[in-house]
C-alpha cells in the first residue's frame, strides 16, 4: 500500500464537512469525511492532481502544496511532518539490512552517571540498547539485565507492550500506551522507508497482534513527548511517574527516556524502595558468585 496515499485517505475521512466549512445540502454522503473533490478545492489544487498524490502516481509535491493540504486537513505538528517525509521519500534506495544498533561507552557512561534514576536508552526501531539497574527494575525485571547487549534477542519495547504479558499489566492505561507506541513507529517508519528491520517488525506484529493491526490501520502518528505515566508495579503497587523521552542529538534515532516522581509522594517512597530491592539483589548475586569462587 502507498503510505503517502494511506495518510491522506485516513486524514480526509477523519474530517466531516462541518469540521472543514463545506456547506452541504442534506444530500446522502457515501463515504465518511470530505470527499476528494471538496479536499482538492480546500487546498486549492486540481481534482485530478489531488487524486494522483492519493494514488501514489505523483511525487515531490511543492511545499505551497504541501502546506496547503496540511491547512486544509487540520493537520497537528507531527501529521505535518509526517506528510512532508511521506511526500519527499529518497529515490532510488534499496531496503537494506543496517548494522545493528548498539550502545556505543559514551551511552554507557551517561546510564551509569544517571545513578538510581530508572531510565532506558532505546532506538530506533525501539530495541533496547541498555538501561540502568532501576530502569531494568521498574519496566522489565522479569527479564535478563544483560540482554540488550546481544542484537539478536534484545528486548525490543514495542513488541513487549503488544506481546509480553509482564509489561502489559504493567501499565494502568494500556490503552494510551499502544496508541503511543504505535504513532512513534509509523512516524519512524516514514522516516526510514528504506530501514528492511523496521518493516519486519512492522509486518511481525501486524500478524501476531490483532490490537496492532488495527491501530496501524489508523496511521496513527505522534512524537515521543513528556507525559505522566501510570503503572501497577508487581513489586512496589501504583506509582505516577514522569515520563521524559530525549532524543540523542549527537545519535539521530536514539532516545533517552527517564523517569521520575514527585517529590514527596508516594510514588517516589515506591521507587526508594525499588531501589532496595535492586540493591539487595545486587548483594546476593555478588555473595553468591563469591561462594562459588570457594
Amino acid at each position: 500500500m502507498d503510505e503517502l496515499g494511506d495518510f491522506l485517505k485516513t486524514r480526509r475521512a477523519r474530517l466531516n464537512p462541518e469540521q472543514a466549512g463545506v456547506r452541504v445540502y442534506g444530500e446522502r454522503r457515501r463515504v465518511p469525511g470530505l470527499r476528494r473533490e471538496e479536499l482538492a478545492q480546500l487546498a486549492g489544487v486540481s481534482v485530478a492532481y489531488y487524486t494522483r498524490l492519493e494514488q501514489g502516481q505523483s511525487r515531490n509535491a511543492s511545499d505551497g502544496v504541501l502546506d496547503a493540504l496540511s491547512r486544509a486537513l487540520q493537520l497537528d505538528g507531527d501529521e505535518i511532518v509526517h506528510l512532508r517525509e511521506l511526500a519527499r521519500p529518497a529515490s532510488g534506495v534499496a531496503r537494506r539490512r543496517p548494522r545493528p544498533e548498539r550502545a556505543r561507552p559514551n551511552h554507557r557512561a551517561l546510564l551509569h552517571g544517571l545513578g538510581d534514576t530508572p531510565a532506558v536508552l532505546i532506538g530506533r526501531r525501539t530495541d533496547v540498547l541498555g538501561w540502568t539497574p532501576l530502569g531494568h527494575a521498574l519496566l522489565a525485571g522479569h527479564l535478563d539485565y544483560a540482554a540488550p547487549d546481544q542484537p539478536g534477542t534484545r528486548p525490543n519495547m514495542i513488541r513487549m507492550v503488544f506481546l509480553d504479558a509482564h509489561m502489559r499489566g504493567l501499565y494502568q492505561d494500556l490503552p494510551t500506551k499502544t496508541k503511543d507506541a504505535v504513532g512513534y513507529l509509523r512516524l519512524v517508519a516514514g522516516r526510514y522507508p528504506d530501514d528492511a528491520q523496521l518493516t519486519e517488525l512492522i509486518g511481525e506484529l501486524s500478524v501476531t497482534s490483532q490490537e496492532f493491526a488495527k491501530l496501524w490501520a489508523r496511521h496513527l502518528v505522534a512524537s515521543c513527548k513528556s507525559t505522566v505515566r501510570g503503572f501497577r508495579h508487581p513489586l512496589v503497587g501504583s506509582l505516577s511517574l514522569f515520563e521524559e523521552p530525549m532524543d540523542l542529538v549527537s545519535d539521530p534515532g536514539l532516545r533517552l527516556v527517564s523517569y521520575s516522581a514527585e517529590p514527596g509522594s508516594p510514588s517516589e517512597e515506591a521507587l526508594r524502595l525499588l531501589a532496595l530491592t535492586v540493591l539487595r539483589g545486587a548483594r546476593a548475586r555478588a555473595s553468591a558468585q563469591r561462594r562459588g569462587c570457594r
